[in-house]
Order: C-alpha cells, then sequence, then structure tokens
C-alpha cells in the first residue's frame, strides 16, 4: 500500500498498532542487540533522535539477557543473525522473564526462514535493517504501546508462509469452537480494523472487543494479534462476516 505520493506505508500491518502515542509521557527506554558494532551505532543513532525515545544500552547477542535484566528497557530491537549466539534462543530468554520487554526482530533479509518462529516464539514484529528512520521510531513508538510491527516485504513473507502451510485439523476445530461474534471480530482484525475501529464497526465497545480478541487468542492457541490477523488470510474470513466456517454456531453464543 502506498501514499498518495507514491511512498509504501511504513507497517502494513496498521491494524496491530493499538498505539498510545499521544499519551507517552516519560522516555521509551530501548537495548539494540547485534553483533555488528556499526550496526548497534547506526540503530543507536538513529532510535536515540527521537525526543521520546532512549537508547540505555547497546550490545550483542551474548550479552543481551545481562543487559537488558541491567537497564529494563520497554523494547528491544534484536538481530537475529548473529554469531556469536541465535537470535530466536535470546528472544526466548527475554520472553521469559518476569517483566519481558517487547523485542522487534531485526533482519537483513524479507525472505528470512526464521520470521514465523520467531513470531510464534513472542516476537513482538519484524524489520528490515534498512527501514527508514522515520518508520524505525514510529516502530519504536508501537512496540512500547503494545501493537506489533512488521516491515511491508515482511509481511508478504509471512502472509504467503500461513497460506502455503494450510490449517491443520487441530486448528480448524480451534476456529470452530469460536462464536460468531468471535468470528465477525477475528475477521475485521484480519481486514486491518483497529479495536476502536471493530467497535464502530460492530456497535461494541472497545472493552468487549478486548474481551472478544482475548477469547480469540486463547482458542486459537495463539500469543499476540499478528498470529490471529494472519489466522484470518489462512482461514479465508477475509470475504466477509457473514460466513462462518463449516460446523461453527449460526448465532451469537454467550461470548457476545
Amino acid at each position: 500500500m502506498a501514499y498518495g505520493d507514491g511512498r509504501a506505508r511504513p507497517l502494513v500491518l496498521s491494524y496491530l498498532q493499538e498505539s498510545k502515542e499521544e499519551g507517552v509521557t516519560a522516555l521509551i527506554r530501548v537495548v539494540v542487540v547485534d553483533d555488528e558494532t556499526l550496526v548497534r551505532s547506526g540503530l543507536s543513532l538513529i532510535v536515540g533522535s527521537a525526543p521520546d525515545i532512549e537508547v540505555v544500552a547497546t550490545c550483542s547477542g551474548g550479552e543481551a539477557l545481562a543487559t537488558v535484566g541491567k537497564f529494563a528497557p520497554e523494547v528491544v530491537l534484536l538481530d537475529i543473525r548473529m554469531p556469536d549466539v541465535d537470535g530466536l534462543t535470546v528472544l526466548r530468554s527475554l520472553r521469559a522473564l518476569p517483566r519481558p520487554p517487547a523485542v522487534a526482530m531485526l533482519t537483513t533479509f524479507d525472505t528470512d526462514e526464521y520470521i514465523g518462529t520467531a513470531l510464534r516464539s513472542g516476537a513482538g514484529g519484524f524489520l528490515l535493517k534498512d527501514t527508514d528512520p522515520e518508520h524505525l521510531k514510529h516502530a519504536v513508538r508501537v512496540l512500547a504501546a503494545g501493537g506489533r510491527v512488521l516491515s511491508p516485504a515482511v509481511t508478504d513473507t509471512v502472509i504467503a508462509g500461513y497460506l502455503d502451510s494450510g490449517p491443520d485439523r487441530q486448528t480448524t476445530d480451534r476456529l470452530r469452537s469460536m462464536t460468531t461474534r468471535e468470528l465477525d471480530v477475528l475477521t475485521l482484525l484480519g481486514e486491518g480494523l483497529s479495536n476502536a475501529d471493530i467497535a464502530a464497526r460492530l456497535f461494541l465497545s472497545t472493552g468487549t472487543v478486548k474481551d472478544h480478541i482475548s477469547a480469540i487468542l486463547a482458542k486459537l492457541g495463539t500469543a499476540n494479534r499478528v498470529q490471529a490477523a494472519v489466522f484470518a488470510h489462512q482461514a479465508g474470513l477475509l470475504g466477509g462476516t457473514d460466513q462462518a466456517p463449516p460446523g461453527t454456531p449460526g448465532t451469537h453464543g454467550p461470548g457476545d
């Protein structure tokens, strides 16, 4: 998708960006993890130039867990391919912390085979290292606010991977366990709507939409909105909210 002047939209999955940037008053603390000193310095300079973001530390992969434990950042920018330690191993360690930071994986290649694994392991997003500086700073804000971010090229890879894999029997059964209202919410999530937009479309409160999304994540066994939204594509729900998968109840259930 592009703006009117032809520029590519920075983060295609904008519906996953439940950002509350207007309410941010404190500096967003960031740690940059990469095996290359030059890359760490460049990312630190770019991200730290924002008045509301502070890069509190940079380090290599082997130092990541100790550094995050010391500085307690809200956001970690983590290289997925490092020689001293696997980025996915670092990600899992960070997600196991009592108060885990939001983690965006950094990659040079938009076809990285680890994208799906990283998202399933709890990554808050995937960004190419050549992301535009302003878009990178915006991504940090979105992550700090609890949102999810994907570079446009990465988005295509993620969706294609899920579509190619196809839903298994267990996934289909989980989908059928949803109420019609939950299917409505999941479909609109996949179409690109924020919580507020979904609430307006379905004449619900934002709080009710959040409750439905929590129920959806639990029934799908997914960790975050990224996976749920991509699953909506995989399951073929994007044709509209009136059609439910075979075997799904045709009336609203108690989750309405």
